[in-house]
């Protein structure tokens, strides 16, 4: 009881105080401690999202200012698509002949040259082949001299012209079965200069059979192994030129008559590649079973830098758009809450500014809200400006 009392004379006392206060004149109470702080953080909120920058710090952060303006954005079509092997600069090297696998010389991955020995076989089908072309080379020789011969003899009225006819058949069913068997080994992918050298073959050297790379490329297949038997139709090896690949994509039914030949597409891979391209190619025919048709680029690839069995995206722009405010994408920045934000320029103010985002086109990007035509922003320079604004709101660094 005694202290509710002494509280409630505290009460009274602070009451006659205050109008003592009042009766000598005062007009108002004072203000409480609280509302100054209240009005230091309002004006911290205020400059939450803005920095204040002078020349000389926009030249040393490589910030770079533009106005902002209409333009034009190309409507365009997202296909998937895989980078192929260029099938017009591949080849599957078949031996043609039966025989047993003596030496191989490349391995998968390795270049090899136009001409190159990629492996020798023994071949007991190529030496009968062989010895056919040198005995018949041989037979050629005797029947062409007993033409001779025979030819002689019947102007000299010594021999019989049936004689000299049979020798000049003789000679031409020879010259006949000589340019068979050469046909056959030049089929093999014999040389003029190599059946030119056969006569001097001795010993394993008519077994031995070159399998030769067919042009410059990279080994990407290889299917033999020292001493196994292969057939003369087995695939040894795969040869292909990647300086060129093909990017296939697949064009959906509802964007057939917006794509063609010739259109202009920028290309993307997981792994952060990107290029433009020209669609060379366009599949009439709808295939099974995804229902869509083929668009197909021919892209050069000096460098290896598409790599075959890769999947890409290709964004075709199938027309052109005038829209009220573009920018570069450089421009935009997505924060952690999602939001897009541009910085815009007043004097020497920079404000984080949240905008809705529309349409794209390559490195353009429409912007719907926040942004008005003849408001300056930043197009390049903003991650360190977005930095020294972090700099700044955890007070690291003041920019006035």
């Amino acid at each position: 009881m005694t202290r509710f009392i002494t509280y409630s004379g505290s009460l009274l006392v602070s009451a006659l105080l205050m109008l003592s206060l009042l009766a000598c004149g005062g007009t108002s109470m004072p203000a409480p401690v609280e509302s100054a702080r209240d009005h230091d953080e309002e004006a911290e909120h205020e400059e939450e999202g803005r920095i204040h920058l002078e020349d000389d710090q926009l030249d040393a952060l490589g910030i770079e200012i533009d106005v902002a303006g209409e333009g034009k954005i190309g409507l365009e079509v997202e296909l998937p698509g895989e980078v192929q092997v260029n099938g017009d600069r591949m080849a599957h090297v078949v031996p043609r002949v039966k025989g047993i696998v003596r030496e191989v010389f490349f391995r998968l991955g390795d270049s090899v040259k136009a001409g190159d020995t990629m492996a020798v076989l023994d071949s007991g089908e190529l030496a009968e082949w062989k010895a056919d072309f040198l005995a018949a080379g041989e037979r050629a020789v005797l029947a062409e001299s007993t033409f001779e011969r025979e030819e002689r003899l019947w102007r000299q009225k010594v021999s019989p012209e049936k004689d000299f006819l049979d020798a000049r058949r003789e000679l031409a069913e020879a010259k006949i079965r000589l340019r068979t068997a050469k046909q056959k080994l030049m089929a093999l992918g014999f040389s003029q200069v190599e059946i030119e050298a056969l006569p001097q073959e001795t010993g394993n050297g008519l077994t031995r059979y070159r399998v030769a790379a067919p042009f410059d490329g990279t080994v990407i297949e290889k299917h033999l192994t020292l001493g196994e038997t292969v057939a003369a139709d087995q695939i040894a090896f795969s040869v292909a030129d990647l300086r060129t690949v093909w990017l296939d994509l697949q064009v959906y039914q509802k964007d057939l008559g917006a794509v063609h030949a010739g259109q202009e597409a920028t290309v993307t891979t997981s792994h952060g590649d990107r290029a433009q391209f020209k669609i060379d190619f366009v599949q009439p025919l709808v295939g099974e079973p995804a229902r869509t048709a083929l668009a197909r680029i021919i892209a050069p690839n000096p460098d290896g830098e598409w790599h075959p069995g890769c999947f890409v995206t290709a964004r075709v722009a199938t027309e052109q758009t005038n829209v009220r405010v573009v920018v570069p994408t450089s421009a935009v920045f997505r924060m952690e809450d999602g939001d897009n934000v541009v910085f815009v320029v007043d004097g020497h103010e920079f404000e984080l500014r949240i905008v809705e985002l529309g349409r794209s086109s390559g490195n353009r990007v429409e912007i719907r809200t926040g942004l008005e035509v003849g408001e300056r922003y930043v197009f390049a320079g903003g991650f360190a400006l977005k930095a020294e604004l972090g700099k700044h709101a955890f007070g690291d660094g003041h920019a006035h």
